[in-house]
């Protein structure tokens, strides 16, 4: 079989099929990974007894934790223990949780990166902390945190690859499917699965690249 035999609508519908479901994934995990992200990273940031210490503990323990076993164990130890979770909702969730570590350490970098003097002057214009949090420091952050925040969620989007672990339907799993139908099958496979993902990168980036000029 030659190179070009791999594209048959049956073979490039099942990719596009894994395809569109790796998208689903990445797009529910991102908006997910973001609220967390903000949540924790503001409470790292605020210093509020307790709170503080323990987002900072729960961030640092899941940063340094491979997400694979984290999509692992949320997908396949959890449900033997009896809690029911679809594959689709266990990559979600792994990948939100991870990523969200990650925005979170983003978000309070961004967040101490603002100028103490424009903070203070803020407080002296009789605005609470929480007003000059949401008012001042915030705003200015998240212009500066666009760029790194957008890298992180070009990693998440090819991180659910991670999910084949679970055998979840996706790009990669698919892929992998159609390649072992016919050795000759692989490298257009794959080709194929390359560029689904540099199109929807590619596209972040410049998303990115956009909203970071506009912000300046």
């Amino acid at each position: 079989m030659s190179f070009f035999d791999f594209f048959t609508w049956p073979n490039v519908r099942f990719i596009l099929e894994g395809f569109l479901l790796t998208i689903e994934v990445a797009a529910y995990s991102i908006v997910f990974s973001f609220i967390i992200g903000l949540i924790f990273g503001t409470l790292r940031y605020t210093r509020i007894p307790v709170l503080s210490q323990v987002a900072g503990l729960l961030i640092d323990l899941i940063r340094n934790l491979p997400l694979l076993l984290i999509i692992f164990f949320i997908g396949v130890v959890l449900p033997v223990t009896g809690f029911d979770i679809s594959l689709k909702w266990a990559a979600i969730t792994g990948l939100s949780i991870f990523e969200g570590a990650m925005i979170a350490e983003i978000i309070r970098s961004g967040l101490k990166s603002v100028d103490k003097g424009q903070i203070e002057a803020a407080r002296s214009s009789a605005l609470n902390y929480s007003q000059t949090l949401w008012h001042i420091v915030m705003p200015q952050a998240l212009r500066r945190m666009v760029p790194p925040i957008v890298s992180q969620f070009i990693s998440l989007f090819k991180d659910t690859s991670l999910a084949v672990i679970i055998t979840l339907p996706e790009l990669t799993h698919n892929v992998q499917i159609v390649g072992g139908q016919q050795q000759s099958f692989v490298i257009p496979a794959l080709i194929f699965a390359a560029f689904l993902y540099f199109v929807v990168n590619y596209t972040m980036s410049r998303i990115a690249r956009r909203l970071e000029v506009r912000t300046h």
